[in-house]
């Protein structure tokens, strides 16, 4: 049963995102108030605050002598249902309306018809970063850059706005286009660009051999394909005679569960890979078999934008201590979302659980320690230089 005070922040929080959408209603009486307030307070058989009710009606008042804009009660009604969902104060929880809804559950096959940019988004200021350009993509084509900060999308602000929305905003039917405003550069340029939206193979892993016979393999996030393409990187660096491995995670924002859990089935040995804590107590334990385990020197490249299922890969090679940490502090992402059908066409994104590494410790809100800590130096004569990479690669050699 919720409670008044819990009414009161959903309240203040469908003020905030009014605010942030600019297009709000009137329209609904008082008993139309009470019904949208009752059937987000769910079964409950208290009475909706009084309070609650009497500060929509003045809101309502307010716009109907004042506002200029255009309304819709439609509008009102789902800005009153994203500030519920706002009011709880967790950056990872968002009520998603039918066309947001339809975005996001758009096929995670690993191909989609977009940009072809992987993005990240900081939990605290809300800034969207661009972390890769797919090589070849209409991304790279328009003009689009590594660490550009996303500003607009098709003239609209982003920043601040759930990312999965904003992800579903860029993606659209092949052949049209969507223009993106981005920040770069130390001087903060701003540059506007428009790109072509066609069909999007996600190219996830990248792979090649290094002198000395040491493999990389860079996973820049984990997709439904990521699996294979990091067990066929594998496969081919093992056959070259790889003698040790580096796996860069670096900026890597995480993604499916399951998919980190089957590559960790191809580098440990039996036992626990992560575990969940839910609300209730109960808690469900990923494992993996006996069947493989990656016995050659290793090290895990990570910094502060790692985060996720990125971290469940290096909190458990850690543990297990079946490779070094190497670069700065993770993220630290350590919770679990699920997305609930509304059966309305709407849909909600919760926080459900707490997921925990092999050991058990909690890594959210503070990220995984690296065995070996470097920041990245870049180099100005030589921009190809790499030093977090050239010292994962000193770690493999001293342990060979």
């Amino acid at each position: 049963m919720y409670n008044k005070g819990f009414i009161r922040g959903a309240l203040l929080g469908a003020l905030t995102v009014l605010l942030i959408v600019g297009t709000v209603s009137c329209g609904m009486n008082d008993s139309g108030i009470r019904s949208v307030l009752q059937h987000a307070a769910g079964e409950s058989e208290e009475p909706v605050d009084d309070a609650a009710v009497k500060k929509l009606e003045l809101l309502e008042q307010l716009i109907d002598s004042y506002y200029t804009g255009d309304k819709d009660s439609a509008d009102l009604r789902e800005g009153l249902y994203k500030g519920y969902v706002e009011g709880l104060g967790d950056p990872y929880s968002v009520y998603y309306d039918e066309e947001e809804t339809k975005a996001m559950m758009e096929s995670s096959s690993g191909e989609y018809s977009g940009i072809g940019a992987v993005m990240t988004q900081d939990r605290d200021n809300g800034i969207i970063t661009i972390l890769q350009v797919y090589p070849d993509s209409p991304a790279e084509e328009a003009g689009i850059q590594d660490n550009d900060i996303l500003y607009k999308v098709d003239g609209e602000e982003v920043t601040g706005i759930d990312l999965t929305t904003v992800v579903g905003r860029i993606k659209g039917d092949e052949g049209t286009t969507v223009e993106l405003a981005v920040i770069r550069g130390d001087d903060a340029k701003e540059v506007t660009v428009t790109a072509t939206r066609r069909k999007i193979e996600a190219i996830t892993v990248a792979h090649e051999m290094k002198e000395g016979g040491i493999g990389y393999i860079r996973i820049t996030e984990f997709d439904s394909v990521t699996t294979e393409q990091y067990r066929s990187a594998l496969e081919d660096l093992e056959n070259q005679e790889m003698n040790g491995l580096v796996v860069d995670l670096r900026s890597n924002p995480g993604g499916n569960l399951d998919v980190v859990v089957d590559i960790l089935d191809l580098m440990l040995p039996e036992g626990t890979v992560v575990s969940m804590e839910e609300k209730s107590g109960e808690e469900t334990v990923y494992s993996s078999d006996e069947e493989h385990q990656f016995r050659k020197p290793l090290a895990v490249l990570m910094n502060g934008n790692s985060a996720s299922a990125s971290e469940i890969y290096a909190g458990a090679i850690q543990d297990y201590d079946a490779g070094e940490i190497v670069g700065t502090q993770s993220y630290g992402k350590g919770v679990v979302q699920q997305i609930f059908d509304l059966k309305d066409g709407t849909s909600v994104k919760l926080t459900i659980a707490e997921y925990f590494p092999p050991s058990g410790r909690s890594i959210d809100g503070k990220g995984i320690t690296p065995d070996v800590e470097v920041e990245y130096v870049p180099d100005e004569e030589n921009p190809e230089y790499d030093n977090q990479l050239e010292k994962a690669i000193e770690v493999i050699e001293k342990m060979l």
